[in-house]
């Protein structure tokens, strides 16, 4: 475009010094020649735009957007026309409560008010990209800030919108999930109308009220501590049922005993135990006696 000008503003000073009486009228010749040659290759260079990949162009003539997408690459345009390029590649926008991390400083979370009246903070990501043959309509109802314009506020009254029917406990743990299936398919539409497309919406984390989480930790602490009572219960009652079946045994063989041996098996058994005794090297003299009358048993090295 600069060329253009240059070669415009040249020939308008051949021309204007294109008078036989002026001293410097030789010039006028050479003027008009370098004015049409930057013109050519000003008119040349400017019909020549290079789209970068990812990206998408739309020409802008006198204030009218045209239909056509310029894809990357190459493309031929008019000289005159102004070119607005578009990222076509998926983008995030981020609003959190953490100071550095979301795409405004300080906390930007999300406040919303829940089913039982409580404020909650929710922190999220949203992943997003301009669907390519809608950039022309980008251009003509929303301009180049659409993420200040649309994906923004959309989402932010989505989210306000949707945690109405939750309540604040319910939203931070079981209905989590429900709630993000339910706010992702009215902000997919609310940008599909706008030529954008949703890929992905990310719920980072939901912040409760402090009286909240105080209950929420006392209750998962009492849980705990009812499921440590019941295993030491349990373990309890094992216990117990060892030593019954164990007392159940001794007070079997005791009745075994009582009623199964006599005096004459005792003494067998005895005289029996006396022999294994007798037997070893180390035995001087072992003298066994009682109500069975067993003889002595000398012996030894």
């Amino acid at each position: 475009m600069p060329l253009l000008f240059l070669g415009v503003i040249l020939l308008i000073v051949g021309f204007a010094i294109n008078t036989p009486a002026l001293a410097f009228s030789r010039y006028a010749r050479p003027l008009k020649i370098g004015g049409i040659v930057l013109i050519a290759i000003g008119a040349l260079v400017s019909s020549i735009r290079q789209i970068e990949a990812g990206r998408v162009g739309v020409q802008k003539l006198f204030g009218r957007v045209r239909g056509e997408v310029l894809e990357e690459g190459l493309n031929l345009v008019n000289p005159l026309a102004t070119v607005t390029e578009f990222d076509i590649k998926t983008q995030n926008y981020t609003m959190s409560a953490n100071y550095d991390e979301g795409e405004k400083k300080g906390d930007d979370a999300i406040r919303v008010l829940t089913a039982d009246g409580l404020q909650v903070g929710v922190d999220l990501t949203v992943l997003y990209r301009v669907l390519p043959s809608e950039a022309p309509k980008i251009v003509r109802e929303i301009g180049v800030d659409y993420q200040d314009k649309i994906v923004r506020p959309v989402t932010r009254t989505r989210i306000r919108d949707n945690a109405v029917y939750y309540d604040a406990v319910a939203l931070y743990s079981s209905k989590r999930n429900e709630f993000q299936d339910r706010i992702v398919k009215t902000i997919e539409t609310d940008f599909k109308r706008r030529g954008l497309v949703l890929e992905q919406l990310l719920i980072r984390n939901i912040d409760l009220p402090t009286s909240v989480k105080q209950t929420i930790e006392s209750k998962i602490n009492a849980e705990q501590e009812s499921q440590k009572m019941q295993f030491v219960l349990a373990k309890e009652r094992q216990e117990a049922d060892r030593k019954r079946v164990e007392a159940q045994g001794i007070a079997d063989y005791q009745k075994i005993l009582s009623t199964g041996l006599s005096d004459k098996q005792l003494q067998y058994e005895q005289i029996n135990a006396q022999r294994l005794l007798a037997a070893s090297p180390n035995t001087k003299i072992i003298v066994l006696g009682g109500r069975t009358n067993v003889p002595l048993i000398l012996g030894g090295q």
